[in-house]
Parts: structure tokens; C-alpha cells; sequence
């Protein structure tokens, strides 16, 4: 049977890129700084990774850790690593950008959206300190937001599990609904079947192959 669902990784070197890739990942989330969340990887991380791996390569856009309201400057840092990732061959780009008050920041995330394009973009856990979730959703549905990475407003995406539910049924086919956060290998199986969704977010190191072989394993279970 053909897997259905899609897993992405999110790593922060390239050789776990490429473990991630012989363990069977559709996708990779290159990131550095993994500790503060996950800032922008380095040209170079940027450029070998591309070269050593064939599957999906979204590149994280973010200048800092903490909060997800940006200055002018980190704005215009941001623009620069959207075109970076864009002329390094990344696939997708990933980031986050919100107004004071936790709505999303529409303005900015339209302009670095359209910077993107044709790139594929996910805007990532900022969605998850937005102070309504439904409305943030329909937001960036508007904005023409290809995924949204949530937790469901929680630690970890068991804790958020019923919001993410409802997220995907009011999603429907117009924007993909991506759990992550504290995903393993042990409690995809129950992710997968409650909420419906056909694509996940797990982290990986080194030790990414592993992960993901037993991933997949677990997803051919869910998705039959």
C-alpha cells in the first residue's frame, strides 16, 4: 500500500538531512539553532543540503528566537534570506510574523509570500501564540498560505489534539493543517487517526533514520 501521509523533519545539519532522507522522509525543515525554536540556517548549511538530498527542502526564515513581532531591520533580514533560500534551490521557505495584539501580520506575511513564490510556504508556530486560531486561520487562508505548523496552542500536539481536529475540519482542502511539536514515533498512529491530517512534523537529529522507519511504519498502520 502507498503511504498517504507526508512527513516532514526538521533538522538543523545536513547530515541529518540525509538521514532523514534514507530513513524515508518526504520533506526536510533545515533550521539552525534548534534550541531557540529554529532561526535561519547559514548559505551554506542551505546549499550542500540541497546538494545532498533530493526530497523537499523547506528553509526556516527567522531572524532570532522569542517573539514574532519584527522590527524593520529583521523584516528587511527576512526579505534577504527569502531570496537567498529562493537562488540556493530550497523548495519552500517557512516563517511567522505577528502584530502586537497576536493577530497575524497580515501586511508583512503577504509581502514575504509573495517574495516566495513559486516557492512553497509554511507559516510555522507563531500561529500558535495568535490569540484566536479560527480567525488566524482564515487570515491566512486569504494570504494564500500553502500550511500552517501548529501544536494546537499547546506544549505538544497531544495537549492540542482536539483544536488541531478542528482546525483541519475548517481548513478543509483550502490550507494544509501540519501538526507538530513533541511528535514521536510512539504517538503518530493516535495523531493521525484522530485529526485527519496528511501531513507531520517531527524533529530529527542524527538519529533520524530511525525515527523515520518507524514513522512510516506507524503511518502505513494509520492511513489503512
Amino acid at each position: 500500500m502507498n503511504r498517504q501521509i507526508i512527513l516532514e523533519m526538521c533538522i538543523d545539519a545536513v547530515d541529518s538531512a540525509m538521514a532523514a532522507q534514507d530513513g524515508g522522509a518526504d520533506r526536510v525543515e533545515l533550521c539552525d539553532n534548534l534550541l531557540e525554536g529554529g532561526t535561519t540556517p547559514s548559505a551554506g548549511a542551505i546549499a550542500i543540503a540541497r546538494r545532498k538530498i533530493d526530497i523537499g527542502l523547506n528553509v526556516m526564515i527567522r531572524p532570532r528566537g522569542g517573539d514574532f513581532c519584527y522590527s524593520d531591520i529583521e523584516f528587511e533580514t527576512m526579505r534577504f534570506d527569502v531570496e537567498q533560500a529562493k537562488q540556493l534551490g530550497a523548495d519552500g521557505v517557512v516563517f511567522g510574523l505577528l502584530n502586537d495584539d497576536g493577530s497575524v501580520d497580515a501586511q508583512r506575511t503577504k509581502l514575504l509570500t509573495d517574495l516566495a513564490r513559486p516557492l512553497g510556504v509554511t507559516f510555522h508556530r507563531a500561529f500558535d501564540m495568535t490569540r484566536d486560531a479560527f480567525q488566524a486561520l482564515e487570515d491566512l487562508v486569504k494570504l494564500g498560505i500553502d500550511r500552517v505548523l501548529t501544536s494546537g496552542q499547546e506544549n505538544s500536539v497531544l495537549e492540542g489534539l482536539d483544536l488541531i481536529t478542528a482546525l483541519v475540519r475548517q481548513a478543509g482542502d483550502r490550507i494544509i493543517i501540519m501538526p507538530g511539536g513533541g511528535i514521536t514515533e510512539r504517538n503518530i498512529g493516535k495523531i493521525v487517526a484522530q485529526s485527519g491530517v496528511k501531513e507531520v512534523h517531527a524533529v530529527g537529529t542524527r538519529a533520524s533514520k530511525a525515527l523515520c522507519s518507524t514513522a512510516i511504519r506507524t503511518f502505513s498502520w494509520a492511513a489503512s
